[in-house]
């Protein structure tokens, strides 16, 4: 079983993602850590040696070869439904469960992370909007299963992924 988590910047998607692992007992995968690991270089000097037509060929790579694994949750970037391969990739490979968030609670997760090279800017407000405009549609024909993490503990949404996959019958009973 694979769970691939999509949605925003500031969703949540590595933190929940790490701990819905945890509870289902399977490998968890960062898709930009796993392209920092082997590009040896970090996404924003990825971002400016490359552009972001260069990161998303690598990141196209690397979702390719991740969703063929098996027993993992992956944590998505959140331009990763920006190209329609990607996109098929994750629908055929496993269950999709985006992770939806307002642009409030984006901008209080991201304010002081550096490592968001679409936020260097001087409204990264309205940069977060445009990204949501483009990127919502995307999420939702993507997606399996859309769970809200806004002013939510991680915990409550690991359960509420759990209880929704049993639900659904991708898990059985836990």
């Amino acid at each position: 079983m694979n769970i691939f988590l999509i949605g925003p910047m500031g969703a949540g998607k590595s933190t929940i993602g790490r701990m819905l692992s945890q509870e289902l007992n399977l490998l968890f995968v960062d898709v930009d850590r796993e392209i920092e690991e082997r590009a040896g270089a970090n996404i924003p000097w990825i971002f400016d040696v490359e552009g972001e037509a260069g990161f998303r060929d690598r990141e196209e790579a690397v979702m390719d070869e991740l969703t063929l694994l098996d027993a993992q949750v992956l944590a998505t970037g959140g331009g990763a439904v920006l190209r329609a391969a990607n996109r098929g990739n994750l629908q055929g490979r496993g269950f999709v469960v985006y992770l939806e968030t307002s642009i409030d609670q984006q901008m209080e997760r991201t304010a002081k992370d550096k490592n968001r090279p679409l936020l260097n800017a001087k409204n990264p407000q309205a940069i977060l909007e445009k990204l949501m405009f483009e990127r919502g549609p995307l999420y939702e024909k993507t997606c399996d299963l859309v769970i809200t993490t806004d002013r939510r503990h991680p915990r409550g949404v690991v359960a509420d992924i759990v209880k929704q996959l049993v639900s659904q019958g991708v898990l059985s009973g836990k």
